[in-house]
């Protein structure tokens, strides 16, 4: 049980470390993932709010975090990285649905960032499918929670 907490806490802490950065940071070393291009519909393919300053800092914090827990530096890496590609799919499907960086998509926000990384390491961590969606369902309301209290300490622009 415990190490499928430490999973989550990995999982929290690789879609975490953007807002902190992008709050400590601001503009610098935001380079957009997307480049600024734009997708057949005229939209960007992701937004500025996916950034190479976000996916490296989840993916080094991760292994770090990976590392303190007793995990595979490997692990922690695969579980950033692949956060971060959730959140980026989100975005893209976000773009094509016309809404904004920012704008609530309940589920759509938080399933992606959280069960990509855990089906990537799934096997390798003994998780069968009910691990797999507890940990998910697990996430969505604890980032929902989360997000309100960061956005009344205005770590956040958005309340959701």
């Amino acid at each position: 049980m415990l190490e499928k907490i430490e999973i989550l806490l990995l999982i929290v802490v690789a879609n975490g470390v953007p807002i902190l950065l992008d709050d400590l940071l601001g503009r610098r070393w935001d380079w957009p993932l997307d480049a600024g291009l734009r997708f057949t519909d005229g939209r960007r393919w992701l937004g500025r709010s996916a950034t190479v300053r976000g996916l490296v800092g989840a993916v080094v914090t991760t292994t770090c975090g990976a590392l303190l827990l007793g995990f595979p530096a490997p692990t922690g890496a695969l579980i950033g990285f692949f956060a971060m590609i959730g959140d980026a799919l989100s975005c893209f499907v976000k773009r094509r649905l016309g809404l904004e960086p920012g704008d609530r998509a309940i589920g759509l926000d938080q399933v992606p960032e959280s069960l990509l990384p855990l089906l990537v390491v799934m096997q390798e961590r003994g998780l069968n499918w009910s691990d797999v969606g507890l940990l998910v369902l697990a996430f969505v309301l604890f980032s929902l929670l989360v997000s309100r209290i960061l956005y009344r300490l205005k770590l956040r622009k958005q309340p959701h």
